[in-house]
């Protein structure tokens, strides 16, 4: 299978008071045509700033330092501005964490989706509203009409997120990219979204990065997980495979720290000690290192690169040995 989007190499710059940092290092990825990749990793992990690089939507002093974004055999990263604006919405569609601040608060939710299908197509008006309506019908709008001629503020959460979904599909792109599409939702809208953006995806064959912290969330959509962490993947591969037999001592630490209705109500929550570092705070080895239960002195002096470890890549210094010591239990 050829592969929609690939990611060579990726690295972004932040300020800090002692000069750029980075605080998306080098990360490659590939979501292949028609898959499901979950990006997770705690707060601060680089997940959104990689979407945003993605989309070519950083702002000074926040930089796309250098690597390559390929997308159908072509590296987008080369365009200018005139030519992405094709490609953002277009080829590539993005639901974004917070719907309320995606909308323009003073526009009709119709004249949104009107616009931003005129902008990747060549429909008149009337056409592109036939079109919007029939969007906001797909995505599970009740009374499409009537929501036509709504304002953000006078539609639930839920509503407001199945409308940034058809946006980000007006422009029928092939690659899906959702931040954080359920963080703000309950539970039961929360199931209904992602029911939502899987059925789309099987329907209009679409590829799509899912950028979460909920590892529930991973589990019920992704095909493929990438786990990141202070700007690094530490972990990458098969969904099943990363749950069930986890390689990287960050990875089963989110997944130890969960709560579900699996988890013993009589014991307590396990946490991670501490917290992520900051870009410019980042240890000199291995950033999980501090926090880390199997770290040894090699682990705070040398960074692990990612190898590949049971069909899976990981950056771990022992991960072949806990691996083992796993399967011997």
């Amino acid at each position: 299978m050829t592969s929609t989007l690939e990611v060579r190499y990726l690295t972004i710059s932040v300020p800090s008071p002692s000069g750029k940092k980075l605080a998306v290092d080098g990360i490659s990825f590939t979501i292949p045509a028609g898959k499901r990749i979950a990006l997770v990793g705690e707060s601060g992990s680089g997940k959104s700033l990689t979407a945003y690089g993605l989309m070519r939507l950083l702002r000074e002093p926040v930089k796309l330092e250098s690597g390559e974004i390929w997308l159908n055999g072509r590296d987008i990263t080369k365009l200018d501005q005139k030519e992405f604006r094709k490609v953002r919405g277009g080829e590539i569609g993005m639901v974004y964490q917070d719907p309320m601040s995606a909308l323009n608060p003073i526009m009709r939710i119709g004249t949104q989706i009107v616009e931003s299908i005129q902008i990747h197509s060549a429909m008149n008006k009337t056409e592109a509203r036939k079109s919007a309506v029939e969007l906001l019908e797909k995505v599970g709008i009740h009374s499409p009409e009537e929501s036509f001629n709504s304002f953000p503020f006078e539609m639930s959460g839920g509503m407001l997120q199945r409308v940034v979904i058809a946006m980000a599909l007006s422009g029928n792109p092939k690659v899906l990219i959702a931040d954080e599409a359920t963080t703000a939702l309950d539970v039961t809208t929360q199931s209904r979204v992602l029911h939502l953006i899987n059925g789309l995806a099987k329907e209009r064959g679409l590829s799509v990065l899912l950028i979460t912290h909920d590892l529930g969330v991973a589990a019920q959509f992704a095909d493929e997980i990438v786990v990141m962490y202070a700007g690094r993947i530490v972990e990458y591969g098969d969904i099943r495979n990363t749950f069930s037999n986890p390689l990287h001592p960050y990875t089963r630490a989110l997944l130890d720290s969960r709560c579900d209705y699996t988890m013993d109500h009589l014991q307590p929550i396990k946490t991670i000690v501490g917290q992520p570092p900051r870009p410019e705070n980042r240890p000199s080895g291995c950033a999980f290192a501090p926090r880390c239960e199997f770290m040894k002195n090699s682990c705070e002096v040398s960074v692990p690169m990612l190898e590949v470890l049971e069909g899976s890549r990981v950056a771990c210094f022992r991960a072949e040995e806990l691996h083992k010591i796993s399967r011997a239990r």
